[in-house]
């Protein structure tokens, strides 16, 4: 994959981000060429990632807008969560620091299953918010609609798994 300024990406547990200007950062007393990343979540955050390592983490370009209809009938289908809650935390680490939307997909399917049984632990429930958040900004970059449209078609894809 080619990365060029201005376009979009995702960085495995963070997101959808917008690709910026290489710039000099000087780190351990080293200049080192960074890419600039500005997160599209809306938190106005910014990552700076070392040129030479950009490979190797698993950065992925957007999904393509034919994937989108997929990904939200993958919503709907029925999905556990482990039971155990240390195996459970390590589950949803691993889905979430992947990079894949269909395993942010399964996260979220299965915690907010589990939270229809019984109250989310807080580690859970951070997860569960964290994928929702990172899910929906990349449908909304896709579809080029807003966060809150996007949020509302991940909703109802949910809902129609809890009336099946």
């Amino acid at each position: 994959m080619t990365l060029r300024v201005g376009n979009k990406i995702v960085y495995p547990s963070q997101g959808p981000c917008l690709i910026g200007a290489v710039i000099s950062k000087v780190i351990g007393g080293i200049t080192t060429n960074c890419y600039q990343l500005a997160l599209l979540d809306n938190s106005g955050g910014v990552l700076f990632v070392p040129v030479e390592k950009m490979k190797g983490l698993g950065i992925r370009q957007l999904m393509a807008r034919s994937e989108i209809p997929k990904l939200l009938s993958h919503l709907k289908r029925a999905a556990t969560a482990a039971t155990n809650g240390k195996e459970r935390a390590a589950a949803n680490m691993r889905l979430l620091s992947s990079g894949s939307a269909f395993d942010l997909a399964q996260l979220i399917q299965s915690l907010t299953q589990l939270n229809e049984i019984r109250a989310l632990l807080p580690g859970d429930r951070q997860a569960l918010d964290r994928a929702r958040k990172m899910l929906i900004c990349e449908i909304s970059e896709v579809m080029g609609q807003t966060k809150s449209a996007a949020e509302e078609e991940v909703d109802g894809a949910l809902n129609v798994r809890m009336e099946v």
